[in-house]
C-alpha cells in the first residue's frame, strides 16, 4: 500500500521524467535542423486557395513546422509570377512556380523587368493547361473565344503568361477577349453564375476547385492542338510538352489533348545551403503523407527532381541529391 506522501513523491518523479523527455525531444528536434534557422515566421508562396499549390504548400508548411520546430505558413498568392517575386525579394522562403515563368524570371524576360536571383530546389510535378467552359456552351474551340468574356488568369500569375502564349499561337487576338483577370476561385464562381464564358487555369490534376465545380456544374475542357504547343516552344522557353487529360477526370468521357509544363519549388540564391537541405529532407520524408490529400505530391521523384533547367539548382539542393546517392 502506497503512503499518501509516497504517492505525491511518485507523481513528482513521473512529472519530472516527462518534462525531461519533452525537453530532450524538443532539444533533439532543434539540434537536427540547420543553425541558420531562427525564430522568424517563414512563408511558402503557395498560390490561390482552390489550387494544388496552396494545398501542397499547406501540407509542406505543417510538416516543416513540426519536424524542424520552426514557424512556416502557406501564403495565398496570385500564382507563379507573384511567387517568384516574393521569393526573389526575400518575402517568401520558398515558392511554387511554373517552369516557363521561372525561366523568364532568371532571364529577366516576360513579366520580369530584370533577372531574379532565384534557384530551384526541386522539380515537383507537371501542370496542365485547363481551358474550362460549361458543358452546354457553344464554344467548341480555342478560336471561338474571340469576342467572349474569358478569364485568362489573375494578374501576376503563370496562368496569364501561358494563356497569352497559347492564344497567340492559335492566332486568337487577345484584345478581342474581355478578360476580368480572375483567380481560380473567382473564375469558378463566375462560371457557375454564367458571368463569364470560360477561364484558363494551369495546375496539377485533379485541381481541387475544378473537380468540385464539375460535380455541380458540368464542364468541358477545350483541346490544345500539338501544333500550338510546338509554336509556343519555338517562340519561348521550350518548356512545354503535349499531353492529355485522362478519361474520367472532371467527368470527361474521352481523353482531351492539352499541354503540360513542369512545376518547380524555388528559393532565393541567398538561402543558406543547409536550410535548403532541411527543406528537401522534409519534403521527401513527407511525400507519401502529403499525397493522401494532394495526389500530385506522389509524383515527386529524386531522379527527376534535379531536372530544372534553365533554372539552376541551388547549391544546397545539389548537396542533398548527391548525399542521397551514397
Amino acid at each position: 500500500m502506497t503512503r499518501p506522501g509516497g504517492a505525491r513523491t511518485l507523481w513528482r518523479r513521473i512529472v519530472g521524467v516527462a518534462a525531461v523527455v519533452v525537453l530532450t525531444g524538443a532539444s533533439s528536434a532543434c539540434s537536427t535542423r540547420a543553425s541558420e534557422w531562427d525564430d522568424s515566421r517563414y512563408e511558402i508562396a503557395s498560390g490561390g486557395a482552390n489550387g494544388v499549390y496552396f494545398a501542397y504548400g499547406s501540407e509542406l508548411a505543417a510538416e516543416l513546422s513540426e519536424t524542424l520546430d520552426v514557424r512556416i505558413d502557406a501564403a495565398e498568392t496570385a500564382g507563379s509570377v507573384d511567387n517568384l517575386l516574393r521569393v526573389g525579394s526575400g518575402e517568401a522562403l520558398v515558392g511554387f512556380a511554373q517552369g516557363d515563368a521561372a525561366a523568364d524570371a532568371v532571364a529577366g524576360e516576360g513579366a520580369f523587368d530584370e533577372p531574379l536571383a532565384v534557384q530551384a530546389v526541386a522539380r515537383l510535378y507537371d501542370e496542365y493547361l485547363h481551358v474550362v467552359v460549361r458543358a452546354d456552351s457553344e464554344i467548341d474551340d480555342l478560336t471561338d473565344l474571340a469576342g467572349k468574356t474569358v478569364s485568362l488568369g489573375a494578374e501576376n500569375s503563370g496562368v496569364h503568361v501561358i494563356a497569352g502564349r497559347v492564344l497567340d499561337a492559335a492566332d486568337v487576338d487577345i484584345a478581342s477577349i474581355s478578360d476580368p483577370e480572375l483567380d481560380l476561385g473567382e473564375s469558378i464562381m463566375a462560371l457557375e453564375g454564367s458571368e463569364i464564358d470560360g477561364f484558363f487555369w494551369v495546375g496539377g490534376i485533379p485541381t481541387p476547385g475544378i473537380a468540385d465545380l464539375a460535380e455541380t456544374t458540368p464542364v468541358r475542357l477545350l483541346s490544345i492542338e500539338q501544333t500550338w504547343v510546338n509554336t509556343v516552344n519555338a517562340r519561348y522557353s521550350d518548356a512545354y510538352r503535349p499531353s492529355d487529360f485522362p478519361v474520367g477526370l472532371y467527368g470527361l468521357a474521352q481523353p482531351e489533348p492539352t499541354m503540360a509544363v513542369p512545376n518547380y519549388l524555388v528559393t532565393s540564391a541567398a538561402t543558406p545551403d543547409d536550410v535548403v537541405r532541411d527543406i528537401l529532407a522534409g519534403l521527401f520524408a513527407a511525400r507519401t503523407g502529403i499525397a493522401q490529400d494532394v495526389p500530385a505530391a506522389a509524383l515527386l521523384d529524386r531522379r527527376q527532381a534535379i531536372f530544372t533547367g534553365p533554372v539552376e539548382l541551388h547549391p544546397g539542393a545539389v548537396e542533398y541529391y548527391r548525399s542521397q546517392r551514397d
